[in-house]
């Protein structure tokens, strides 16, 4: 959800890891490691959705075993050593899906590249079959949606086997201000892939993990703010955050009907955009979507260009990732200077920072957005929903405390609660500055001043250390922008810091999708430098 709640990066020492030989100026120096827990080599470790659908068709792969050695990967680090936790639930009929469309290519051939493939999907999207749909949340344990999601909806229209849905920081990061990322009561604690006592992120903690780990090829995640990008950052992954409307939202436990939007998540943007076709569309159960007519394309993919960097102008919002790890600063200089390279031209800097007026207009939105969207979405579930309203929510809480809140509490809950409906002049007035602040006086004019293409950012430091006693300690965060403007962002693998993932952002204008993919393709490209996790047990700092 918030950035300002689940992020807070340690105060680490050393140096960075710099991407490649080639970018590379200078030999760094690692930090020392504690010993991995044994994993096992995965024979689709890494792979890609073209290389999966071309093993189907050579007859190497079928859905169903696909399925089978996904299943298994998860059942061996994911439920055993090195206990990832990043799956909350199997879906019990996706063999028998596999099945279908195995039987389905045969006859007809492969409805597209999503034919087959199994994905993992963020247990806050509706899902109309013996899978539960809960936001990890013990309140809504056993609850069954009425029908699916959209974004379920599209995927399984796709040939895509929902295999099942990952774990998430509870509510998606919106009960407390001191939570941990990763966190919920029905899932326990998601671990970091890269240094099992690092903290995931979140609140797409569980789909970020399951793509590092190669537990799917790719996975859905849900952002308000932060929640799409800062795993994918953290986990070494790409994560793409489309502008509000792209994407339905029917069908997804909410926060904020202005900030909210499913997104893909993979190890390439490729796959990304792969993804992200099959999940967008206008749907009469989300008037947000209409906006998208003339803006959306039928085929993402076609703007993916390993030129895409050259002639473009970035906007550097260097103020954004300021106080950041100080090992982070010589990583973007230097990915900065490949970006040039690649014919880029960059402003550098260009100004764009949070102040205290934006801050408390975007908190005020979203507990007034978060109560009536709630309280909606329990309506529509039907006479017999464990919950109905968010005070119930709350009571369910207070009478479960020792499961629901050992390590914080819901503050955020509470505070929402006490709003009142949404015709108010406090929020109102609240959302007014908000677009003001963000879209007309921020990146709008920002990208009209310096005729820009993108803005460019860090994305994270490198992962906290995980901590449910004390939540974390803020020093930093990049996605407040284009999350409070409802514009796209997308994160790529950027290098790492003592082993731990750091990502780059691109961001820009509503509907600027094709830019975003076309920069950040020709900078994975022409970068390469994901790493696949090696789950070690910690990363141990020198000071």
């Amino acid at each position: 959800m918030h950035r300002r709640d689940f992020l807070r990066l340690a105060a680490l020492s050393g140096v960075a890891t710099l991407p490649t030989p080639a970018l590379a100026k200078s030999k760094s120096s690692a930090a020392p490691v504690a010993s991995a827990p044994r994993v096992k080599p995965f024979e689709l470790d890494e792979l890609t959705l073209a290389e999966l659908q071309a093993g189907m068709v050579a007859g190497r792969f079928s859905a169903v075993s696909l399925a089978k050695k996904y299943l298994a990967r998860i059942e061996e680090i994911d439920r055993r050593g090195p206990a990832l936790r990043a799956v909350i639930e199997l879906n019990p009929d996706a063999l028998a899906i596999a099945a279908a469309l195995d039987k389905e290519r045969k006859g007809k051939g492969p409805r597209g590249p999503l034919h087959g493939i199994p994905i993992l999907i963020k247990d806050n999207l509706d899902t109309h079959d013996r899978m539960t749909t809960t936001a990890g949340s013990l309140a809504l344990e056993g609850s069954i949606a009425p029908q699916d999601s959209f974004v379920v909806q599209r995927l399984r229209e796709a040939g895509a086997v929902i295999l099942g849905k990952t774990n998430l920081s509870e509510w998606a990061n919106f009960r407390s201000t001191r939570s941990t990322s990763g966190w919920s009561a029905r899932g326990g604690q998601t671990r970091n892939p890269y240094a099992l006592n690092r903290n995931p992120s979140g609140s797409s903690s569980g789909s970020a993990v399951a793509v590092a780990a190669n537990l799917c090829a790719v996975a859905v995640g849900t952002e308000t703010d932060g929640s799409i990008l800062s795993p994918a950052s953290m986990n070494g992954i790409v994560g793409l955050k489309p502008t509000v409307g792209l994407v339905s939202r029917a069908g997804i436990i909410p926060i904020s009907h202005t900030q909210d939007t499913a997104g893909p998540m993979a190890r390439t943007v490729a796959d990304v955009a792969i993804l992200l076709n099959a999940m967008i569309g206008e749907d009469t159960r989300d008037s947000a979507t209409s906006a998208s007519t003339g803006h959306a394309h039928r085929d993402y993919t076609r703007f993916l260009d390993a030129n895409g960097l050259r002639g473009a102008r970035l906007g550097v919002a260097r103020k954004l990732f300021s106080n950041f790890h100080l090992a982070v600063h010589p990583l973007m200089e230097t990915l900065f200077a490949e970006m040039k390279r690649l014919g880029a031209e960059l402003i550098d800097p260009v100004e764009l920072s949070m102040t205290p007026e934006l801050d408390r207009a975007e908190s005020e939105v979203l507990h007034y957005e978060f109560k009536a969207g709630l309280n909606a979405y329990l309506a529509a579930l039907g006479p017999g929903a464990p919950m109905r309203t968010l005070k119930d929510v709350i009571e369910f809480n207070e009478r479960h405390r020792e499961q629901e809140m050992p390590w914080f509490g819901q503050e955020r809950f509470l505070k929402a609660e006490a709003k009142g409906p949404l015709t108010e002049k406090a929020y109102l007035d609240a959302l007014a500055t908000c677009r003001r602040l963000v879209r007309r006086e921020g990146i709008d004019a920002i990208m009209d001043q310096h005729r820009l293409d993108a803005l460019v950012t860090a994305t994270d430091g490198p992962a906290d250390v995980i901590d449910h006693v004390h939540g974390g300690r803020d020093t930093g965060y990049t996605t407040w922008a284009a999350a409070v403007a409802g514009y796209p962002s997308i994160t790529v693998p950027g290098g790492q810091v003592f082993g731990l993932p750091v990502g780059v952002t691109f961001f820009g204008r509503a509907w600027s999708e094709p830019t975003l993919l076309r920069i950040a393709f020709a900078f994975e490209q022409a970068t390469r430098v994901r790493r696949p996790p090696r789950f070690l047990a910690g990363v141990q700092v020198q000071s």
